[in-house]
């Protein structure tokens, strides 16, 4: 490589490292659960995993994933139009529509390539993708790309700020077509958005609205269908982005659900559906099982809840500040960068796996360590993980 380059590398990595944001690997020996077995420190509790119905490691799901790739091998070896789609696709499409209530699905590889695929497809120069200031780096840059592909026009509107939005969307009146972006539920901060609210002012506007659920399928609502579903609007929604590789199975892909028209469109002319490969059979046929056992298991969403409420009571009762909501991501906010690397650290030393946030990725002054917990989680696995929470709360000094 490039001498320079090597160096300017170096330096960045260095620079990383002294402003505490370097990322480390922390290497698993065994299928994620609720507690797992990490490289050079023996049994962990997961607080920090997207595991939410503990269904990446569920026989069921595992054994659907087997079978897949025993009946179709590893994968299609090409792109879906030239050399075929399996049937096995076509089912988990027509599943994860009928979940998320919607015509029709099209899987991709990551919810990531489906929020690209599907802006810098459909939004063209006469159009305006309006998105909630707090969404996902996803949305963030596929608006990016379909800004720099399509010459559509993008703006943001202050985290779900209605009036804001409201005033964004009358100003883009004269555009053929206003697509209003936001997260179901904001990873950083664990609030859902308004989506009842978000949907009557797009009908008044004649707006087509977006939501990457990513965090909320299979986890908000009564049955797990969604932020549509907490919101009591299943089947409003004109087209809802989501990933197989949270509480789906958690192994990898994501998908666009819409009308079918415009999921076909998006098979004709999406890029990242024309020119790569299907899932792999063994994604598609654990997600499917993922699916179906979510269907037949509701309780596990009630039980998601339950240990949701909780953990965040018990970490108030100790003294800390855990953000408020009814999604299973409880962000405790420390303030200080240095802090949250700290106490995750700390943590990691008692037992339990989370991870610190600071600055880029929250504001300033907005630092915090993020829970995450699942279904899958046991009374003892909360209580051993809070206990560490006070001694390294009282070590710091935060309670």
């Amino acid at each position: 490589m490039n001498s320079s380059l090597e160096q300017w590398l170096t330096d960045q990595l260095e620079t990383f490292k002294s402003e505490g944001v370097y990322k480390r690997l922390n290497y698993l020996d065994s299928p994620q659960a609720p507690r797992v077995t990490m490289e050079g420190r023996g049994e962990i509790i997961i607080l920090s995993s997207n595991n939410y119905l503990g269904l990446s490691n569920a026989p069921d799901v595992v054994e659907a994933g087997k079978d897949a790739i025993d009946r179709f091998g590893a994968g299609t070896a090409s792109v879906r139009f030239i050399c075929g789609t399996f049937t096995i696709h076509r089912d988990v499409e027509r599943e994860l529509a009928d979940l998320v209530g919607t015509e029709s699905s099209l899987t991709y590889a990551s919810c990531w390539n489906a929020n690209e695929g599907l802006f810098s497809t459909l939004a063209g120069p006469d159009d305006i993708i309006i998105s909630d200031r707090l969404n996902h780096a996803s949305i963030i840059d596929a608006m990016r790309l379909a800004k720099a592909i399509t010459k559509c026009e993008t703006t943001v509107y202050e985290h779900s700020d209605m009036d804001d939005l409201a005033a964004k969307l009358q100003a883009a009146s004269s555009k053929r077509s206003r697509f209003v972006v936001t997260d179901g539920v904001f990873s950083m901060e664990g609030d859902v958005a308004r989506l009842a609210d978000i949907l009557q002012l797009a009908r008044e506007h004649d707006a087509v609205v977006v939501v990457d659920d990513s965090h909320g399928t299979g986890v908000l609502g009564d049955t797990g269908r969604g932020v549509p579903e907490h919101a009591g609007v299943l089947g409003d929604v004109d087209i809802i982005t989501s990933t197989l590789g949270k509480a789906l199975g958690g192994a990898a892909g994501g998908f666009v659900a819409a009308s079918a028209a415009a999921t076909d469109y998006l098979t004709q002319r999406a890029r990242p559906q024309l020119f790569s490969n299907a899932l792999p059979a063994t994604v598609a046929g654990s997600a499917l099982a993922a699916v179906r056992h979510l269907r037949n298991h509701p309780e596990l969403v009630a039980t998601l809840r339950d240990n949701t409420r909780y953990f965040r009571e018990q970490l108030m009762a100790q003294g800390f500040k855990p953000l408020e909501g009814p999604t299973p991501i409880i962000p405790v906010i420390l303030g200080e960068t240095s802090k949250a690397i700290e106490m995750s650290r700390l943590l990691l030393e008692e037992g339990v796996f989370v991870t610190g946030f600071g600055f880029p990725v929250v504001p300033r002054g907005e630092a915090r360590v993020r829970c995450q917990v699942s279904a899958a989680h046991t009374r003892e696995d909360l209580d051993q993980a809070l206990a560490a929470f006070s001694k390294v709360g009282n070590r710091l000094r935060l309670i």
